[in-house]
């Protein structure tokens, strides 16, 4: 389709893959983000079973460094496990969204930094995109937000920061402080700035946001680097009495464990509608 003609309000361009040639229900969505300042990328799932349905719960689904739109279904599997569990009737028709970080450095970070709003090119301009590209969506759609390493650090800040948008919360080996993305990205943490300064801890942040705070899931793999932050948190959020469910199980920082571990966040999901 030509971006000349299929201009939409909120975006300058707005390009969309003929779903008729889509991959196991997978749709591709180009949009020239204002907060990004750039083309961007999302993936959406629609199941089959989705036509003609209205307000469908929408999930985004964030990934970590170095990925991209693509990652959790073409490296997660995101869309198949959804797929087996609406089959399986775990999980009612929904809508998957997953977007790209933006594509700075090694990971943005889902923060506002560097003139670009990358954590507002996830709130407002993602979900909108997808309404646009899903007539099964609306504005009355229930929004979850789940992630793994840094889009699980995104997750759970941004679901914390805005808990009026959001059903539920989920990370997956998730970074749980700002300046654990030095163990991953070569950029100076510096080069953040101003989100740097304005950064809070995970446990900061929920704790801010108790009393408003969405049910809220997080896991991590016993041989991950990220586990002992991940243990901190969960001890952090028990001392200030903030419901959570924490789990661990066998497993490293690397999709099998993702792509075995999405469906506890699709399942918890579930139980929230």
């Amino acid at each position: 389709m030509s971006s000349a003609s299929n201009k939409q309000p909120g975006f300058r361009t707005f390009e969309l893959s003929d779903p008729s040639i889509g991959l196991a229900g997978l749709r591709f969505v180009t949009v020239k983000s204002p907060s990004l300042k750039r083309r961007a990328d999302i993936v959406l799932y629609v199941p089959d079973t989705a036509e003609q349905k209205k307000d469908l719960p929408l999930i985004l689904l964030l990934h970590g460094v170095y990925g991209s739109a693509w990652a959790w279904a073409l490296s997660g599997a995101a869309h198949l496990a959804a797929e087996k569990l609406i089959r399986q009737q775990l999980l009612p028709d929904c809508i998957i969204a997953m977007p790209s970080d933006g594509l700075w450095g090694d990971g943005s970070g889902y923060l506002a930094h560097g003139g670009c709003n990358y954590e507002k090119w996830i709130i407002d301009e993602v979900p909108a995109a997808a309404r646009m590209a899903v007539p099964a969506l609306s504005e009355k759609s229930p929004l979850f937000i789940a992630g793994l390493s840094m889009g699980g650090y995104g997750a759970i800040r941004i679901g914390a920061k805005y808990g009026h948008l959001f059903r539920g919360i989920s990370g997956h080996s998730s970074i749980t402080a700002f300046e654990q993305l030095s163990l991953f990205v070569e950029e100076p943490l510096d080069a953040y700035e101003p989100a740097r300064q304005e950064n809070k801890d995970l446990a900061d942040m929920l704790c801010h946001a108790a009393g408003r705070l969405p049910p809220l899931r997080f896991d991590c793999g016993k041989n991950d680097l990220l586990i002992e932050p991940n243990r901190l948190l969960h001890r952090q959020l028990e001392e200030k009495g903030i419901a959570h469910q924490y789990l661990e199980f066998d497993g490293e920082h690397n999709w099998d464990y993702w792509k075995t571990h999405i469906s506890d966040t699709l399942v918890f999901f579930s139980h929230l509608l």
